[in-house]
């Protein structure tokens, strides 16, 4: 019950805060909800179905340049071009999930950063299509095909926390159903999944194209945000951030790496208007949190009983965790030792 009311009122409070903003912290706001969807949607493969990737940019790049493209080139209408850019970014991730799911851990994590890799070359030197490392500006807000214009940046922040509040929900329906169950039993023991009978490999298939679907709903989101896309967007820092940012706000609490993207954003914005070594910064407050905060922000506060989540004990030393298991088709999930 405290959970649901903690959730209204950060949903309300989403919704009123923007009248005592100036613009530009309103751009900033607007950004950190784009980049916590990013975060979730890695969240999804990482922290729920133990999948490590370091090109999940690749999603979130085409998905932004599909768009860009279109509304530059082709037609400037929101639902074709949002509608493609989601296509698209479906596409790529159902293409990579045929190749990299077929490896694990390191080496998993080395495939999708030369798929991602790929894109971002075909990006840089296709210049003619994408700008080069020019990139494509002046994407406009969108405003055809709409019943009102999203040029405004209230009227966008809007847009974009309707998205947000709407895909965060269905995440969380997400992760909590039988589906979401058996991811989190693959992420601790798939071969025991595997003996139970579960297809594993579809599992993880489907969790790692829907992960893709909602990056590249966020690249959609940013290039309009942003008015231009570039291959930065599919590159490795992109790709590393929002990992950082899973890991900082707390793996497999989805709301955690929305915090964890929240904050990102912000130091990004206030640190690098200080110095330009604002990696340097982050690098600093990744290690630290790591050291003393291994489950992340909200792991922390979950641990300490706080008002994110019951209290959670992680297991000793020689003590298995516990997972989910599903027995039947039908039946509700149960958690059990294994």
């Amino acid at each position: 019950m405290k959970t649901k009311l903690g959730v209204a009122a950060g949903a309300l409070g989403l919704a009123l805060v923007p009248f005592a903003l100036s613009s530009y912290q309103l751009g900033l706001l607007t950004k950190m909800l784009i980049f916590a969807l990013f975060a979730m949607s890695l969240d999804l493969v990482l922290g729920y179905g133990g999948l490590p990737s370091l090109g999940h940019a690749a999603y979130f790049g085409v998905g932004a340049y599909t768009v860009g493209l279109l509304a530059l080139r082709v037609i400037d209408n929101f639902w074709i071009d949002f509608g493609a850019g989601l296509v698209a970014a479906a596409v790529t991730a159902a293409l990579f999930g045929l190749l990299a799911l077929r490896a694990r851990g390191a080496y998993l994590l080395m495939i999708t950063l030369a798929l991602a890799q790929v894109l971002w070359g075909i990006a840089f030197g296709w210049r003619w299509l994408t700008g080069g490392d020019d990139g494509l500006p002046g994407v406009p807000r969108p405003s055809a095909g709409l019943p009102w214009s999203l040029a405004g940046g209230l009227a966008y922040y809007y847009f974009v926390l309707v998205v947000f509040l709407a895909v965060t929900a269905a995440l969380w329906i997400v992760v909590r159903s039988p589906f979401g169950m058996a991811l989190i039993g693959i992420r601790e023991s798939e071969r025991r999944m595997e003996v139970l009978g579960y297809d594993t490999w579809r599992y993880k298939y489907a969790a790692f194209v829907l992960a893709g679907v909602v990056a590249g709903l966020s690249g959609n989101l940013y290039v309009y945000y942003n008015g231009f896309v570039s291959p930065a967007y599919l590159s490795i820092v992109f790709s590393a951030m929002v990992l950082i940012m899973v890991i900082l706000g707390g793996a497999g609490t989805l709301l955690g790496p929305a915090l964890g993207g929240a904050i990102i954003v912000l130091l990004e914005n206030v640190v690098s208007s200080s110095t330009e070594r604002w990696l340097t910064v982050l690098g600093v407050i990744y290690v630290v949190v790591t050291l003393f905060a291994p489950a992340g922000i909200m792991g922390f506060l979950m641990n300490m009983g706080g008002p994110y989540g019951s209290p959670h004990t992680p297991p000793t030393r020689g003590e298995l965790p516990t997972v989910p298991t599903l027995p039947a088709r039908g039946e509700s999930p149960t958690i059990r030792n294994v």
